[in-house]
């Protein structure tokens, strides 16, 4: 029964994990700007739920050879700023878009400098995709630093092994089918909040009435292994935790993360306090390890931005992992 489960969950995690990155390159768009519906070079993206659903990658730029700018792109390339101390909220950018006519390469640019000022800050190696690399006759850089419109093995495999280890804690209790249908989401909110520093309203707010909603569902059910007062209250209190501390410091959290901790909460509180607890506190230590690792690196400084999201997912990851297998 086990080995059956987790099979089914490495297959639904592959098969989630392509559909991913097309979805957290069109929500890695400012929020200001209509979504994006087109790939690096300006094709459009089509497909089901108008063009939501589907692997990444241009068939026009792969049957070319590679990206190619559509007529009247060239001569256009786009840069990022520098990223400002703190995290960006829910709606605000953390990396606004700016279009700036193309330089000569090799040229030394404020452009050039706010790139490697901006992938300094968030630890992330330098992408190459300076402004000043680019001309009139060359392909434009992609809008979003870190956002690409390409299939990525290592989504698929993360979000595949995050499902399997899920499917081997929890074993054939209702809940389990909650965990499978959240995961996707969860590793797609980490990729967003990893490009763009910014945790979309669109994902976070629902997701926290999809997982009441369904623990509630799975409380219904025989050998259920949790508790779903708990996890409304999980919810609740995790919330409110984390909205006090965007009080107390909103430089150093967004609200993005506040509203993300609904989610998390729900799902840590229907195994319990402790684990509520557990996995609450290992996000702030991963993050804390991540931020004084590029410290020591010299890779960023006190007050760089890093994307909190990542680290409260693994955090909320550990603790269903340790609530699964102690029940």
């Amino acid at each position: 029964m086990y080995a059956t489960l987790i099979v089914v969950a490495v297959l639904w995690g592959s098969a989630t994990g392509l559909l991913l990155p097309r979805a957290a390159y069109r929500l890695s768009v400012e929020p200001e700007d209509p979504y994006r519906d087109s790939c690096d070079a300006g094709h459009p993206i089509t497909g089901p739920a108008r063009g939501w659903i589907g692997t990444a990658g241009c068939a026009t730029c792969a049957a070319a050879g590679g990206v190619v700018t559509p007529a009247g792109a060239a001569g256009r390339t786009d840069s990022v700023a520098t990223a400002a101390p703190g995290r960006a909220e829910a709606g605000e950018a953390a990396f606004p878009r700016t279009d700036e006519p193309a330089t000569a390469p090799g040229a030394d640019t404020p452009t050039s400098a706010a790139d490697d000022a901006a992938d300094t800050a968030d630890g992330a190696p330098d992408n190459g995709n300076d402004a000043d690399t680019a001309s009139a006759t060359t392909t434009p850089a992609p809008v979003l630093r870190g956002a690409r419109y390409t299939p990525s093995v290592p989504v698929v495999v993360i979000t595949a092994l995050v499902c399997a280890a899920i499917a081997a804690a929890t074993g054939p209790r209702p809940e389990l089918a909650v965990w499978l249908l959240l995961a996707p989401f969860a590793v797609l909110l980490a990729l967003v909040d990893r490009n763009v520093h910014r945790l979309p309203d669109q994902l976070t707010l629902p997701l926290a009435a999809v997982a009441a909603v369904l623990l509630g569902i799975a409380a219904l059910l025989p050998h259920d292994g949790g508790s779903w007062p708990g996890a409304l209250l999980g919810g609740l209190v995790l919330g409110v935790c984390y909205f006090v501390l965007f009080l107390i410091n909103p430089n150093g959290m967004g609200f993005g993360d506040v509203k993300l901790a609904l989610s998390l909460g729900v799902v840590l509180g229907w195994y319990g306090w402790l684990v509520l607890f557990v996995g609450a506190f290992a996000g702030f230590l991963l993050g804390s390890l991540y931020g004084l690792g590029l410290i020591l690196m010299r890779r960023a400084n006190r007050k760089s931005a890093i994307p909190f999201g990542p680290f409260m997912i693994a955090g909320a990851l550990l603790g269903v992992l340790l609530g699964g297998l102690a029940v």
